[in-house]
C-alpha cells in the first residue's frame, strides 16, 4: 500500500501528518510513503529527512492524490471554505482518508467526503480503551494544549509565577486555577507547578480528585452532585443548566482569588458550558489572565472570542483554538506516531482490512461506500 501526505491547508496549521520518526511503523505494516514536497517545512521537517527514511517526494499534491491508497492529513477544513474545497478536491473515489474531521461538531465534512466516495476515519473518535492508547491523538494534542496554555498565561500575566525571596523583598507565587482535569488540565497543572505557581483545580468527575493531587495541585471541593458525570470513555458528560448555575456560584470565590484561570471543560459534540461569567471576571484582580481552551467550542468564559484577546475589567481573556499547531515539531511527532500505529492496526497483509467487530475500527469509521456510517452521525432509519 502507499500512504500519501499533503501540505495542510487550514490557515495557521503548521503540523504535518507523518514525520520520519513514525515511518518505521509504516514499513513494518508494509505501507510506503509519498510526501508532497515541502509538506513538513512548517514543522521543521525537511524533504531530505523523509527521503533518508525511504519516502518518495512528489512535486505536486495532484501526484500524491493520484497514487496514494491512504491519504493522511492533520485536519480537514469545512467544505464551505476555500481551504475545505481544496481539501475535498484533493481526494478521489475509493481512497481512504485518516485525519481529524470534527464530525460531531460539523457533520458537513463527513457528508461531503461520503458524496465523493471516500472512506474516512476520524482520529478524534478513537475510543479511550487500553488497546487504543497509542493511537489516541486527541489526548496527545491535549497534552500540548495544556502545556502551551500555561506558557501563554505566564507571558501575559504582569507578575512572575514562582515565589522568590530577594534582597528587594519576597514575591508571592502566582495563584493558578485550572477548571477541568482531563489530559489538557492535568498537563496545565503540572506545567504551572514546574514554573512555581500555587495551583488549584476542579473537575466535575469525582475520580479527578486523586489525579489532581498526584500532580501537585489542591483539589477544590464544591458540594455539587452531578449525575452521570463521566461517560464510558472517561470524558465529562454535559449537565443541565441548573447544575452549571450552581457551579458558577460556588466557583466565583476561587476565580476571584486567582491570578490565572485556565479552562478546559468541553463535551464532545456539544457547545462548551459557560463556567466563568462576566460578573466573575469583574471580581478578579486587574492584570489577571484567563486562557480558555474551549474557545473553539464557544468558550467556558462568557467573554471569550475565538483566536482573539479580549481585555475586560482589567482582565485579559485569551481564546486560542489550535495551540498544538504552535508547537508543530513535537505535535507532528506525537500525531504521526498515533497515526502510524492506527494504520498498522487497520492494515493486514498490505491491504486495508475494515473489521467492524473491532471497537477501534468501528468507532473511528465515519464514511464508507458513499454513505455516512457512524451511528452518531448517520440519519435514523425511516419508520416502516
Amino acid at each position: 500500500m502507499l500512504a500519501g501526505v499533503l501540505k495542510e491547508t487550514l490557515p495557521g496549521e503548521r503540523r504535518v501528518a507523518i514525520t520520519p520518526a513514525a515511518m518505521a511503523t509504516l514499513k513494518r505494516a508494509g505501507v510506503g510513503l509519498i510526501v508532497e514536497s515541502g509538506a513538513g517545512e512548517a514543522a521543521g521537517v525537511t524533504d531530505a529527512a523523509f527521503r533518508e527514511q525511504g519516502a518518495e517526494i512528489a512535486s505536486s499534491a495532484a501526484d500524491v492524490v493520484a497514487r496514494a491508497d491512504l491519504l493522511l492529513r492533520v485536519r480537514i477544513s469545512p467544505p464551505d471554505t476555500p481551504a475545505g474545497q481544496a481539501d475535498l478536491a484533493a481526494t478521489r473515489e475509493g481512497q481512504t482518508l485518516i485525519a481529524f474531521l470534527d464530525p460531531l461538531n460539523d457533520p458537513s465534512i463527513a457528508q461531503a467526503l461520503a458524496a465523493r466516495g471516500v472512506t474516512a476515519f476520524a482520529m478524534e473518535l478513537m475510543p479511550r480503551i487500553t488497546r487504543a492508547q497509542s493511537m489516541d491523538a486527541l489526548s496527545s494534542m491535549a497534552t500540548i494544549a495544556g502545556y502551551k496554555a500555561v506558557l501563554l498565561a505566564a507571558s501575559t500575566l504582569p507578575r512572575m509565577f514562582p515565589m522568590l525571596t530577594t534582597a528587594a523583598g519576597t514575591l508571592k507565587a502566582a495563584r493558578v486555577f485550572v477548571v477541568g482535569a482531563g489530559v489538557a488540565g492535568l498537563q496545565a497543572i503540572a506545567t504551572a507547578r514546574r514554573l512555581g505557581a500555587s495551583v488549584e483545580a476542579y473537575d466535575v468527575r469525582p475520580a479527578a480528585k486523586e489525579q489532581v493531587q498526584s500532580v501537585g495541585a489542591r483539589f477544590v471541593e464544591l458540594p455539587l452532585e452531578a449525575a452521570d458525570a463521566e461517560d464510558r470513555g472517561g470524558y465529562a458528560k454535559a449537565q443541565d443548566e441548573s447544575f452549571y448555575r450552581r457551579q458558577r456560584e460556588m466557583m466565583a470565590r476561587v476565580v476571584a482569588a486567582s491570578d490565572v484561570v485556565i479552562t478546559t471543560a468541553a463535551v464532545p459534540g456539544r457547545r462548551a458550558p459557560v463556567l466563568v461569567t462576566e460578573d466573575m471576571v469583574a471580581q478578579m484582580t486587574p492584570g489577571s489572565v484567563i486562557v480558555d481552551l474551549a474557545a473553539e467550542r464557544g468558550g467556558n468564559c462568557e467573554l471569550t472570542r475565538p483566536d482573539e484577546t479580549v481585555v475586560a475589567h482589567g482582565v485579559t481573556v485569551l481564546g486560542p483554538t489550535n495551540l498544538p499547531a504552535t508547537v508543530p515539531f513535537h505535535a507532528s511527532q506525537m500525531y504521526g506516531r498515533n497515526l502510524a500505529t492506527f494504520i498498522a492496526h487497520l492494515v493486514k497483509d498490505q491491504q486495508l482490512a475494515i473489521d467492524l467487530e473491532d471497537e477501534i475500527t468501528r468507532e473511528t469509521l465515519v464514511t464508507r461506500d458513499g454513505r455516512v456510517v457512524h451511528p452518531r452521525l448517520a440519519p435514523a432509519p425511516a419508520a416502516p
